[in-house]
């Protein structure tokens, strides 16, 4: 067991932010659940998969929706709802434990995001219970299917849920991850399109051979690495990349960028027009919450389930969706995904033809 100092959080989430590929939620709320925990003095506790008793509950925490701006009108839809005094992730974990009659040992992140990372530590240590040294991702993902779970087909109900505004649902009787992902984003679509869920409530001995071992601790070290390489005033893109064995793609400034919300998703693209060695190249980058696929000069580059990872060419600083901008200088890094995505199986639900690509799987690290 290891308890996480503030400088390991901030490793963590910073590296969770990179993994999200442009999702998994703003790193800014991540700190904000972050400190509020340490603020009331709680500590975070992280424990690898092998220490987990068998018998031992753990859940995944989440939040779930679309990541880009409501309109003025959407927003004035919600203005008569009054909030809630607590974070609906603090609502649905104490409901649940009291639905099921039981205490969860502790919880297990359903990605790495700069926020939804959080939304399961955030719990944990609220309640003085674990946080497992994996997830079934590996990195940010759209939807609850694009898990290790879906894989092992192990069921995610029941599910509980809840809002900002103080309501609560519980899914029962649900029959896959696909029908979960259908009736959980609807009701966050009705929630200002951001709800907090729960599921995959299960004895550590079900979910051990389905987690992806050590991500939490992956993150935390390529969060470091980049936190390190910028103190020292080096190339922390550069380090990223090398540190998760991927490499940088492109350079170029932005030209245009467009994110909406769709189907409780946000959907969006970007076009960057190629700089230093890039010059006279262009790059056009797709949008699912994370990003889904790139194609250098009009071809396919790079697709899901790998990382495409952008950063402020600038600042060093990854950089999440919605908040690329017209005329910023950007790097793309491309990281491989977890092996378990990258199998017949994995690609048969998050790969190519997910993002609307028809043509087989490569990486683009061995063109």
């Amino acid at each position: 067991m290891k308890t996480l100092t503030r400088q390991d959080l901030s490793d963590i989430l910073n590296g969770a932010a990179i993994l999200g590929a442009g999702g998994g939620g703003d790193l800014r709320e991540g700190f904000g659940m972050i400190d509020h925990a340490l603020d009331a003095g709680k500590s975070f506790q992280l424990v690898s998969v092998d220490d987990v008793p068998d018998d031992a509950i753990i859940c995944t925490p989440y939040m779930l929706g679309a990541i880009s701006a409501l309109t003025e009108e959407e927003e004035r839809g919600y203005r008569h709802l009054p909030k809630a005094s607590q974070h609906p992730i603090l609502t649905a974990y104490d409901k649940f434990q009291e639905y099921l009659g039981t205490t969860f040992y502790g919880t297990t992140a359903c990605e790495l995001g700069g926020s939804n990372t959080a939304a399961a530590f955030f719990p944990a240590a609220m309640n003085g219970h674990y946080i497992v040294d994996a997830d079934p991702a590996g990195r940010a993902v759209p939807e609850i299917t694009h898990s290790t779970y879906y894989l092992a087909g192990l069921p995610a109900a029941p599910i509980y849920t809840a809002n900002e505004f103080g309501e609560t649902f519980v899914l029962e009787g649900v029959h896959d991850d696909q029908r979960a992902e259908t009736l959980v984003r609807a009701l966050s679509t009705v929630s200002r399109h951001d709800i907090a869920a729960i599921d995959h409530a299960l004895p550590m001995r079900e979910l051990r051979g389905a987690l992806i071992a050590g991500t939490i601790t992956k993150a935390m070290n390529l969060g470091k690495a980049w936190r390190e390489a910028k103190a020292a005033s080096e190339d922390a893109i550069a380090r990223v990349a090398q540190t998760g064995s991927g490499f940088v793609g492109f350079e170029g400034v932005v030209k245009t960028c467009v994110y909406e919300t769709v189907d409780g998703f946000t959907i969006g693209a970007m076009n960057i027009d190629g700089t230093g060695p890039n010059q006279g190249q262009t790059m056009r980058i797709s949008v699912k919450n994370e990003n889904m696929a790139c194609w250098l000069n009009g071809k396919t580059y790079a697709t899901v389930p790998d990382l495409i990872c952008l950063f402020d060419a600038e600042t060093q600083d990854q950089i999440s969706n919605p908040d690329c901008r017209v005329d910023q200088s950007v790097k793309v890094v491309l990281l491989p995904a977890p092996a378990v995505f990258r199998t017949e199986k994995g690609l048969s639900i998050f790969g190519p033809e997910y993002a609307g690509i028809d043509q087989p799987y490569t990486w683009p690290g061995a063109a």
